[in-house]
């Protein structure tokens, strides 16, 4: 009965939007955005350079330091500046990481844009159709 009567209102204090209720959605969302990009560029490291050269601690370390880039280069420049910079850096960055050359970091990028295509394409036809996972998709907004 007490358990009936406290349930409710634990859940319902739960689901309120506070503070540390929105922090740790934050949290989480960069730490699954973290998680996808780190796949993704594992992935496509393997594709272009080979298991050797692209490990996922690199991978991850490129997703963590180009999303920190993006986010420094968007609160400070205008947006196609901070698009262009951000570009570079994430090529710089798989360059560095993989240990390849401007044509090899060029190559690990297009294909990890292709295979995030992918994975949101499959994405989308699992969740049917959903509007909201295409908005990630420039091309289909």
């Amino acid at each position: 009965m007490l358990i009936s009567t406290i349930t409710p209102l634990l859940l319902d204090t739960l689901l309120k939007s506070s503070g540390l209720a929105e922090f740790l959605f934050l949290i989480i969302s960069f730490a699954v955005i973290f998680a996808v990009l780190s796949l993704v560029f594992y992935l496509a490291g393997n594709v272009v350079v080979g298991s050797r050269r692209a490990g996922f601690k690199d991978s991850f370390a490129i997703s963590v330091l180009g999303t920190i880039v993006l986010i420094v280069c968007l609160s400070v420049f205008s947006l196609d500046i901070a698009i262009i910079l951000s570009i570079i850096s994430w090529l710089l960055l798989f360059r560095y990481y993989y240990e390849t050359g401007f044509l090899g970091s060029i190559a690990v990028g297009l294909t990890s844009a292709i295979i995030a295509i992918i994975i949101l394409l499959t994405l989308n036809a699992v969740l049917g159709n959903s509007i909201l996972v295409l908005r990630w998709l420039v091309f289909f907004s």
